[in-house]
């Protein structure tokens, strides 16, 4: 078994990178860390509550330019506003996305003019004055790096800009607001060192990445290695928190990877899990709802509900995971690649509890330490077998949950 040295690393920087008396994130432990992204301004009380009793600590949501400020210098944020209380009733805290461009300013999706910066800043202000103090995260943009959402062409340079601007005028506000950037759709090393290169780091205090991939999650580490070590290279970046600001797997018969229902249930547990062991201090799940009835199309099917709002098994599968792991932070992890086996111990002090799964073939392993009783994917409490004094656990790709002597 090699023990993933770096990975266990990264979770430490992260722990320490934001002292708790000066900026917010939430504690990198179930569930706190976790969340989904929705698509409602509007709180309703079913749904709401349908999220928190899952387990959920966080929701992402846009906090649109365009849709709070229709008349230059006039601002309503009443639906945002009310959204946030409902958050914070229920124990849970928003992380908004500032975002898009707005006609009244700009003539693309991007902002690209000085007076377009200052507007956008200024919007900025006025969105943390409505919403208040609190427990909130506040993002900048939502992946620059790809012309869907920020055009004509995405550009580094345009969007650093952006970046220094509006986050001096938020920190002017409130020093202590936590800002996150550039929230990159999957992680690409070119944008984000140009990103850096440009100075974008001292603007902010978390660096968002998105891993979206037709891969399986555990795919992810080196990248995330990689991001690590690039930060390593700029002042303030070997202690800068990362985090998966978005990221999800729709039911889909994509070509190079096929997700049907119970592998997008696998696909959630393992995608929290994963980036428990690299370090990334908040993992949001896209998406919370199916935003479409056909089946055929991919963006209608990322959602852990359907449009119904009837359970799929990722969402059975985020309960049990919150449910196992509740209050419990990641103490080490391991992978054996020869078998391309991984196990994860989390504990809070009373207890640990052991998750192993694998991306190979699926076998059988016998432990010591752990109790001859398991929790699977969806719940089922299993008892198992002993040899010689070890338990005999099975090992698939559906990650189970052993608790430990």
């Amino acid at each position: 078994m090699r023990r993933i040295g770096w990975a266990m690393v990264l979770a430490g920087w992260a722990a320490m990178a934001v002292p708790a008396a000066e900026k917010w994130l939430p504690a990198f432990r179930v569930p706190d860390c976790l969340g989904v992204n929705i698509h409602f301004v509007e709180p309703r009380e079913r749904e709401m509550n349908q999220i928190r009793e899952a387990g959920f600590g966080l929701i992402r949501m846009d906090l649109t330019w365009a849709a709070v400020e229709r008349e230059k210098g006039k601002y309503n944020f009443n639906g945002y506003q009310r959204l946030t209380g409902a958050l914070w009733q229920r124990g849970m805290a928003p992380l908004y996305i500032l975002d898009y461009s707005n006609p009244l300013y700009e003539t693309s999706r991007s902002v690209l003019t000085a007076e377009g910066r200052q507007a956008f800043a200024r919007f900025a202000v006025e969105a943390m004055k409505a919403i208040g103090p609190g427990h909130v995260l506040w993002e900048i943009w939502n992946e620059p790096n790809i012309e869907q959402f920020w055009k004509e062409q995405p550009s580094a340079e345009a969007y650093v800009q952006l970046v220094e601007e509006t986050a001096k005028a938020m920190r002017a506000h409130n020093p202590e607001c936590t800002i996150l950037a550039p929230a990159t759709s999957q992680i690409p090393m070119d944008f984000l060192k140009d990103c850096f290169d440009r100075g974008m780091l001292r603007w902010i205090d978390v660096v968002s990445v998105h891993p979206y991939r037709e891969k399986p999650p555990e795919t992810a580490l080196e990248e995330y290695r990689a991001l690590r070590e690039l930060m390593q290279n700029y002042e303030g970046g070997d202690t800068m928190p990362i985090v998966s600001g978005e990221w999800g797997y729709s039911i889909h018969p994509y070509k190079r990877l096929p997700v049907d229902e119970h592998r997008q249930a696998q696909f959630l547990v393992r995608q929290f899990l994963t980036n428990f062991m690299a370090g990334a201090r908040l993992s949001i799940w896209y998406d919370w709802h199916d935003d479409g009835p056909d089946p055929a199309e991919r963006e209608h099917n990322f959602g852990i509900v359907r449009q119904d709002y009837t359970p799929k098994e990722a969402y059975q599968a985020a309960g049990v995971f919150m449910r196992e792991l509740q209050g419990m932070e990641l103490k080490r992890a391991i992978i054996d690649e020869a078998v391309q086996e991984y196990r994860a111990v989390f504990g809070n002090g009373e207890r640990q509890v052991l998750v192993i799964w694998t991306t190979g073939e699926p076998r059988s392993v016998a432990l010591e330490g752990v109790k001859d009783q398991a929790v699977t994917l969806l719940g089922e409490k299993i008892s198992l077998s002993k040899e010689n004094g070890r338990v005999v656990v099975p090992v698939s790709e559906d990650p189970v949950y052993l608790p430990m002597e």
